[in-house]
């Protein structure tokens, strides 16, 4: 991935176990977060409705969505309520207390969905394609295009034996999920639901995973989905949902985002789930972002996926996930697809130094329930008192460590060796070799 980065923690306070009157202030400012979060659902507060896609499709018609009125004002009340149970320096206060601030600004994004506002508190809670990574050079939009860049002109077509795909329908898809889930969750398996509405292929929570009706799938599809949404997003929310003390840790919201969505990136990577039709998408989400910042609106957003995919269901699906709640005419939208490449770097370069100073321990404390990485410390620091539980469900990579600490390791080495002078051996070395097989634009 790049350049070295240590893993570093916005807190200086203290990490002595927390008194029993401080404990009991946290777990009651928990519950009033956890409540506040509860009612806040901010995907479904920026749906639209299926009718937007059959105008824009069959009729020519830009979409022209609208948004319920959603009080918000108790959910307020609950985080105020919050903050006077948040007293002190310890790591737990202040994670705390970015909850409180996260679950305030998403009153805000909520209360300014449809208009310009909504955009810069989606850009404070998500980011934006502009922001700076760990190195303190790097945008988020410079290894979007990078990426792209590397994998255009690629045939993903001939990356796969013909005839070794094997191609299903939402129904056999789910049916295929369901049981690969038994084996990793028993009695608690998420219920697989078919839907009309969704915009992604597919959402994981804790009790059910929803499938978009009307998506092409894959074999290869339902062991990617198992890997990012089942062993990472409904894995962490039932882990958190057992936490004794703060089931806070058990609900998403968008303090969480972005090391989830890193985090089962990473689950495909390390699990071998990745292909780079996938990767690609991912840049292109940045890319298409940054576009709308620039001022380019739904159609404009809309072609440029069509081009690419020749695809007009999936590129409206793919423009409709940068405009919900934001602004069709451009320079508004809504940042939150950008957290993936950016939330892969931290992660990655998280496990890559706890594996350094050989706190492997610190990898599970991310499966405990949904979080930030700057939130470890006080999570980690809770766990060494006993006043966390251990997560039960992890994928099998996080279970077993070897081989992640191994490829870390590894990882780490490579950083070290100067690579362009070993790829311009093997480039004179195979100038002359005569294309085998061509895979359009890598021959």
């Amino acid at each position: 991935m790049g350049w070295t980065n240590s893993v570093t923690f916005a807190t200086t306070a203290h990490m002595d176990k927390l008194s029993k009157k401080h404990f009991a202030q946290a777990k009651t400012a928990g519950r009033a977060l956890n409540l506040a979060a509860k009612s806040m659902k901010v995907l479904s507060s920026v749906a639209w409705d299926d009718w937007q896609k059959y105008h824009f499709l069959d009729m020519g018609k830009l979409p022209n969505p609208t948004y319920d009125k959603i009080d918000v004002s108790e959910p307020r009340r609950l985080i105020a309520e919050a903050r006077k149970s948040i007293d002190g320096q310890h790591v737990v206060f202040e994670w705390l207390q970015r909850l409180a601030d996260t679950l305030e600004r998403t009153t805000h994004l909520i209360d300014t969905r449809g208009t310009p506002e909504f955009f810069e508190h989606s850009a404070e809670l998500y980011g934006r394609p502009t922001k700076l990574m760990l190195d303190r050079k790097t945008r988020v939009i410079d290894l979007a295009r990078h990426m792209d860049g590397t994998l255009e002109g690629l045939d993903f077509s001939k990356l796969v034996v013909e005839g070794y795909e094997i191609y299903l329908t939402a129904e056999e898809f789910a049916a295929e999920l369901e049981k690969r889930l038994h084996k990793h969750f028993g009695a608690s398996t998420p219920k697989v639901e078919i839907s009309e509405t969704l915009s992604a292929k597919a959402v994981a929570g804790r009790t059910r995973i929803r499938v978009r009706a009307h998506a092409h799938f894959t074999q290869h599809d339902v062991y990617q989905l198992l890997q990012h949404e089942a062993l990472i997003h409904t894995a962490t929310a039932l882990n958190g949902r057992a936490q004794p003390h703060f089931k806070i840790l058990g609900r998403a919201h968008a303090g969480t985002t972005e090391v989830q969505e890193g985090l089962a990136v990473f689950a495909e990577i390390i699990s071998g789930a990745m292909d780079p039709q996938r990767f690609r998408r991912l840049s292109d989400r940045v890319i298409a972002i940054q576009m709308s910042i620039d001022g380019a609106d739904f159609k404009e957003i809309f072609d440029f996926y069509n081009e690419r995919l020749d695809d007009p269901d999936q590129s409206f699906e793919n423009a409709r996930r940068i405009f919900r709640g934001g602004v069709l005419t451009g320079g508004a939208p809504f940042t939150k697809d950008m957290v993936y490449l950016n939330g892969l770097l931290r992660v990655h370069n998280f496990m890559r130094t706890v594996v350094k100073l050989g706190r492997a321990d610190l990898i599970r404390i991310l499966f405990s329930g949904k979080m930030d990485i700057e939130d470890v410390p006080a999570l980690a620091q809770m766990a060494a008192s006993g006043r966390m539980r251990n997560p039960e469900f992890m994928p099998p990579w996080a279970k077993d460590l070897r081989f992640l600490v191994s490829y870390m390791a590894y990882s780490g080495f490579l950083n070290q060796v100067k690579m362009p002078g070993f790829q311009k051996y093997y480039e004179e070395e195979l100038e002359h070799v005569p294309v085998v097989w061509d895979y359009g634009g890598m021959s």
